[in-house]
């Protein structure tokens, strides 16, 4: 990330006018802010490019490249053979270029390190990069000049050029594919901790909203949790934004780093005499291009704050920003932002606006700044803080409890204090509705959830639930097999309310015929009487009230009969 002292001292952030001032304070604050380091992810390219397309195309940006770099041209057009006469004076020729046919399998990988197999026209596969590295059976990069590329994710995978038949973008790639040789570095953008990880549980798979909402392809599901690639993850951010429970953070800043940046700045803004603030996130790159294009008409009051990606700034920083007491949150949206973290953000903002709508502070608050028409209508939004007494609380790297905390003190000076706010499906808040009728208090819900909403009572048949813990996963849904079980979105504002366990279900429990010992409930041994008393092994009352014991007496009761009968214990097994 740019030293931000340095990025905003820019005239245009800094006119001289004197009600500038508590902006350029606003702005010093941020700089000083420390961020905490994350670890280092490193590539390494010793310059073997693999060119897909037809063999004139192929060989066209060989001769481009080739000076600077040992290049594989993967002709798409199927022919006989292998090597053609091209290839073998190539080879002669300090084997700059090597020339196959075939079809291309699937491309999987990443700068330094790509592999695709070549299906050849007699149907045998081959690698390509171990005719050529043998030591080393992987491309450095890839040039894809098929019009429909091989990887179609949104952000593809450093190392990868597909111009998809621009040849203005072609142009531009072979300029800077020969510097990609040598060693990279990039930040590690996220952590994750699997502990509250709502992903699956038991083979179930609940909560996907990071791999619905990743770009690159860069997350995978692993059964019950999900694996997250360094080397293809590019920073988005989305996934730690759209993460229920916290288990996906942002690395660089990290969630507390950046929450602290928000609030030294507005406390600064105030303290030099500014009035109401408005934040506008920004990327690092197209968001700063488009910002220094509207900062002339900007107004004083307008905060820019920089962070890496605008996908990695959720609903936790922007709801405590209004809480530290800004008047509305922005975020600056550019060409460059992938339509799939466009979409997750706009998911956010859906969940974030009916609770400020319920509380009467208007929604519109947080705005995602799309086309250059809404920049006026932002600006000439005079509106006061959201709050008149700016909070003073520190919040870490725990993103339930960064919300927590803003709600409360947005809820305790709002205009209006309701006790719920509906919220739109998707959203990680809610409660569990059991229909009592349908539930046998079977237990398998509090099995799999993953943040404890749901407990049992351990020494009797109750299911309890705690709002506050609920992030809607719908992994207890899943795995009722009675469907017994739906979903309610919503927000309930009273933390004592969301606090406190409240029972769904109960019954008395079913105590065993012979000994007394509840062993499980009375809907369960009923239905299971009901279902089996028309099964030929039931038709006798003492196999009926068998049903109605725990297992030891059960066991006990059948060892009686067969002694009973003069029979060997079926227990005993046959001869």
């Amino acid at each position: 990330m740019s030293d931000l002292s340095e990025l905003y001292d820019d005239p245009v952030f800094r006119p001289g006018d004197p009600a500038s001032a508590a902006r350029v304070a606003a702005l010093r604050a941020a700089a000083q802010v420390e961020v905490e380091p994350t670890s280092i992810v490193a590539y390494r390219s010793a310059g073997h490019v693999l060119i897909i397309g037809s063999e004139l195309d192929g060989l066209e940006c060989a001769d481009a490249l080739r000076e600077h770099l040992h290049c594989t041209v993967v002709a798409t057009v199927a022919a006989s053979g292998v090597l053609t006469d091209t290839a073998a004076r190539a080879r002669d020729d300090d084997a700059r270029v090597l020339l196959l046919r075939g079809e291309p399998c699937k491309i999987t990988g990443h700068l330094g390190h790509f592999a695709m197999n070549l299906r050849l026209p007699g149907g045998e596969e081959i690698s390509p990069a171990a005719l050529t590295r043998p030591q080393q059976p992987f491309f450095d990069l890839v040039l894809d000049l098929r019009r429909e590329p091989g990887i179609r994710f949104e952000l593809p995978p450093f190392g990868y050029y597909a111009p998809a038949g621009d040849a203005e973008r072609l142009h531009r790639m072979l300029g800077e594919i020969p510097d990609m040789t040598g060693e990279f570095e990039k930040p590690r953008f996220f952590n994750y901790n699997p502990d509250i990880c709502a992903h699956g549980d038991s083979g179930l798979t609940g909560c996907t909203r990071c791999l619905d909402a990743c770009p690159t392809g860069a997350i995978r599901s692993i059964g019950d949790l999900v694996d997250i690639d360094p080397y293809l993850c590019q920073g988005a951010g989305t996934c730690t934004s759209v993460c229920p429970t916290g288990a996906m953070t942002y690395a660089y800043p990290g969630p507390r780093d950046q929450i602290v940046r928000v609030k030294r700045m507005l406390a600064a803004y105030r303290d030099a005499g500014g009035e109401s603030p408005v934040l506008m996130f920004h990327d690092e790159e197209a968001g700063l291009e488009r910002l220094r294009a509207l900062a002339p008409a900007m107004p004083a009051r307008v905060l820019p704050v920089q962070v890496g990606e605008i996908g990695a700034v959720g609903m936790d920083t922007w709801l405590a920003a209004l809480a530290y007491g800004a008047a509305q949150v922005a975020l600056l949206d550019t060409d460059a932002v992938p339509p799939t973290v466009r979409a997750a953000m706009q998911a956010q903002l859906d969940y974030v606006r009916p609770m400020l709508d319920a509380m009467g502070l208007d929604g519109r608050r947080v705005s995602w700044v799309d086309t250059d028409a809404d920049v006026p209508t932002l600006f000439a939004a005079a509106r006061e803080p959201a709050v008149a007494k700016p909070a003073t609380f520190d919040t870490f790297n725990e993103k339930r409890g960064s919300l927590r905390l803003a709600l409360e003190h947005l809820y305790a000076q709002a205009p209006e204090r309701p006790q719920v706010a509906a919220l739109p499906a998707g959203a990680p808040f809610g409660q569990v509705h059991v229909d009592r009728k349908a539930c046998t208090l079977c237990m398998s819900c509090p099995q799999v959830c993953p943040t404890r909403a749901l407990s049992d009572a351990g020494d009797k048949p109750e299911l309890s639930f705690t709002e506050d813990l609920c992030v809607q996963c719908g992994l207890c849904e899943k795995a009722c097999p009675e469907d017994a079980i739906t979903l309610e979105p919503r927000y309930v504002f009273d933390w004592d309310v969301r606090r406190k366990p409240r029972v769904l279900n109960e019954e008395e429990p079913f105590c065993c015929i012979k000994c007394g010992k509840p062993f499980a409930t009375q809907s369960v041994i009923g239905r299971m009487v009901d279902k089996l008393s028309g099964h030929h092994m039931f038709q006798s009352a003492d196999a009926l009230n068998r049903l109605k014991m725990c297992g030891d007496c059960r066991v006990v009761d059948m060892f009686a009969e067969d002694l009973k009968g003069g029979s060997k214990p079926r227990w005993l097994g046959p001869k």
